[in-house]
């Protein structure tokens, strides 16, 4: 069974902008928009009323700093992670951000491929199974030492997160081949990304030799062990 897509709530007073949030978030899969504001009082009284696993936020709206709001709101294991998406570019503003636990900070005018890479970063967070200890790569993910958005050349977000998500959903390995079948790529293009994912630790691979031409690599989702 597929888990719920995470609920975002779009905090953003420029309408054109807050459309361009919108379409991009909805764009991609396991997220939906449960609602856009445009004041700080207004995103206060969704919030109320309305489950919500993200927040994208601007700073400068018309009641107040975003960033000041999401200071005060509550710090608990079902608090949303919040995507700052602002002009500010100053490093104090950004430095206040992540000591505040913000999940990322886009400065804009932003990448769309960097807004995917935030997304991903905030699904994965949501997904990961929590164990009772955690191994160093987990901890390095919650730290942010996460390399999902830092990607390398020839490496696109969204591509990257729709093969993650075809190896979570499938019990079964699955070839590169198979892989770019089911996501309309070439065989090459799915076996880079799945490369990529072994080298993350998200996938794991198997080699089976064939009595015939070369060995079949079979990739399958990883899970972190704890120990």
């Amino acid at each position: 069974m597929s888990a719920p897509p995470s609920r975002v709530l779009i905090v953003e007073d420029d309408e054109i902008v807050r459309t361009i949030h919108r379409t991009l978030v909805q764009a991609t899969p396991g997220f939906l928009v449960v609602g856009e504001v445009g004041t700080l009082a207004q995103a206060e009284r969704d919030l109320g009323t309305v489950p919500v696993d993200l927040l994208i936020v601007d700073i400068y709206l018309p009641d107040g700093s975003g960033l000041d709001w999401v200071q005060r709101l509550p710090r608990t294991g079902t608090a949303p992670d919040t995507i700052m998406i602002t002009a500010a570019n100053d490093l104090r503003t950004v430095q206040t951000a992540v000591r505040s636990g913000v999940l990322d900070f886009l400065i804009k005018p932003f990448d769309h491929a960097r807004l995917a890479a935030a997304l991903q970063r905030h699904q994965q967070r949501r997904l990961t199974p929590s164990p009772a200890q955690l191994t160093q790569h987990a901890v390095d993910r919650l730290l942010r030492h996460d390399p999902v958005t830092r990607l390398p050349k020839g490496i696109d977000a969204l591509t990257l997160q729709r093969v993650q998500l075809l190896l979570e959903k499938r019990p079964e390995a699955l070839s590169a081949e198979a892989a770019g079948q089911c996501l309309g790529v070439s065989r090459i293009t799915a076996w880079r990304y799945l490369e990529y994912l072994v080298t993350l630790s998200l996938a794991e691979v198997d080699v089976q030799y064939q009595p015939t031409g070369r060995p079949l690599k079979l990739y399958r989702h990883c899970v972190p062990r704890s120990g």
